[in-house]
């Protein structure tokens, strides 16, 4: 009698989760999410296709989003042997001069390639981006040229145009830098989506950096910490399972942007905001897109198996095969 007494309430258990998660999925799936931003775009990485687009051909300043393609120019350069992470970089006063978000680096003073890739990366440091356009093209403005020419070679719209390594718009403390080089920088949604996917496809090491929460400086005893939220190590109020990168950014011009990953099920998702109005914002709006994203991509195991995952405490969860009996 007990035996049979405890299969039933396991029988409510199982069933009511698998109704939420149909009844939610009903709901969501063919219903696209309202979104409060400039721009969006919602990509499935495994497939190249867009999800969800909100304005994604409209060109706007992508702010410090900008260094993915900083990012990739780099990351290729080591990978074919060019450059190497242990070098040293030795700062100029041109770099040290930067403004905006920066390590404040003094001229002549040395750091690794490796340090200053994770500065950029994680804390989007624009004296780093600078100092290492320099060291791996000559001068920024070479290295600018290198990044629309792999715009190109990419097939990003002719809507996207870099103009610096950093992000930083005309009026932008520091951003007084003679390059050469008319306009702002300007992205797409869409164009960001494809250049992330790009980026995440050829390095895909580049997710171990952008899924770090802190680095530390050498010598300097400085750490760095992560602008990124959603990250599910900082279990904060807006992290999201399965995320592990990619990039913020922010100026006055462009609002808060971000462009995020997440992973689950094998399905990964790339979702790009545009212009919030808030650093919270941007998460919250990337969160409705992945919520929304996952619906279509994961089939109901998956789901049932994601929110059990969020509910049950592991060591419950591990030792229970409700889900696999079902299927």
């Amino acid at each position: 009698m007990k035996k049979r007494w405890l299969w039933y309430v396991m029988g409510v258990l199982i069933m009511i989760p698998i109704g939420l998660v149909i009844a939610a999925n009903t709901e969501r799936v063919g219903i696209k999410p309202e979104v409060e931003a400039k721009a969006v775009v919602l990509m499935d990485l495994n497939t190249g296709r867009i999800l969800f687009s909100q304005n994604g051909d409209v060109p706007l300043p992508p702010a410090s989003m900008s260094k993915l393609m900083t990012e990739l120019i780099i990351l290729d350069k080591i990978k074919d042997g060019t450059h190497s992470w242990d070098e040293m970089v030795r700062i100029s006063e041109y770099a040290s001069n930067v403004g905006g978000v920066r390590l404040s680096l003094n001229e002549g003073e040395e750091l690794t390639v490796r340090e200053l890739f994770q500065s950029m990366a994680l804390y989007s440091a624009n004296d780093a981006a600078v100092a290492l356009a320099e060291h791996f093209a000559g001068s920024e403005g070479d290295f600018v040229r290198q990044m629309n020419l792999k715009a190109k070679e990419l097939q990003l719209s002719n809507q996207t145009c870099f103009v610096n390594a950093s992000g930083l718009e005309n009026g932008d403390k520091g951003s007084d830098r003679k390059l050469d080089l008319r306009g702002e920088t300007r992205m797409t949604a869409a164009d960001t989506a494809k250049l992330a996917a790009h980026l995440i496809n050829s390095h895909p090491d580049i997710l171990n950096t952008s899924s770090k929460t802190q680095m530390k400086l050498k010598g300097r005893d400085l750490y760095l910490s992560t602008t990124n939220w959603m990250l599910p190590s900082l279990a904060g109020p807006y992290s999201y399972e399965g995320t592990d990168g990619l990039k913020t950014g922010y100026t006055e011009n462009a609002g808060y942007c971000f462009t995020g990953t997440a992973e689950k099920g094998g399905s990964r998702l790339i979702a790009v905001v545009l212009g919030t109005k808030s650093k919270e914002a941007r998460f919250v709006e990337t969160r409705k897109l992945f919520d929304y994203g996952f619906s279509k991509t994961l089939t109901l195991k998956e789901r049932l198996n994601d929110w059990f995952h969020e509910r049950v405490p592991s060591a419950a969860f591990s030792s229970l095969n409700w889900i696999d009996k079902l299927f």
